[in-house]
C-alpha cells in the first residue's frame, strides 16, 4: 500500500471543508486546530483563534475522553485540522475520527488555500499548547 492509498482511504471518510467554509464553522464554534510545524507558522503566518498543536502530541490532545484533551473537547465537538496545504491533515483527520472525534476534518488546501482565499492571518510563531 502507498502513501498515496492511505491518503485516499482517509479522505474517503471526511466531509473536506474549503476556506470559506471552515471560517463559517469556526464562527459557529468548530475548533481550528494548526498543526503545521513552528518554522512553516513563523515564516507563513497564522490563522487568528486557531489551536495550535504540534503534530507529536495530536493524539493526546484530541482524544475526547483522556485526561490531556483540549478543555472543552467533547466526541461532538466539530474540529478542523490545518497544515500547510491539505494531505498530513487529511491523515490526521482520519486519525481523530478514530479516537472518536465523529466530526473532524481538515481544510482543503490547508494554510496556504486560506491565506489565498484572503481570510484573515496573523504573523506566525504563537507557541503551541504542550
Amino acid at each position: 500500500m502507498s502513501v498515496q492509498d492511505i491518503l485516499d482511504r482517509a479522505r474517503a471518510r471526511l466531509l473536506r471543508v474549503d476556506p470559506q467554509q471552515a471560517a463559517a464553522l469556526h464562527a459557529d464554534g468548530a475548533l481550528l486546530v494548526d498543526i503545521r510545524p513552528h518554522a512553516d507558522r513563523a515564516a507563513e503566518g497564522e490563522i487568528p483563534g486557531a489551536i495550535i498543536v504540534e503534530r507529536i502530541v495530536l493524539e493526546w490532545r484530541l482524544d475526547p475522553i483522556g485526561d490531556h484533551r483540549l478543555p472543552a473537547l467533547a466526541p461532538d465537538t466539530p474540529v478542523i485540522l490545518i497544515c500547510n496545504e491539505g494531505y498530513a491533515s487529511s491523515l490526521a483527520a482520519a486519525d481523530a475520527q478514530h479516537l472518536g472525534l465523529t466530526h473532524a476534518t481538515d481544510l482543503i488546501g490547508g494554510f496556504r488555500a486560506w491565506k489565498s482565499a484572503g481570510l484573515p492571518t496573523t504573523p506566525g510563531g504563537t507557541p503551541p499548547i504542550p
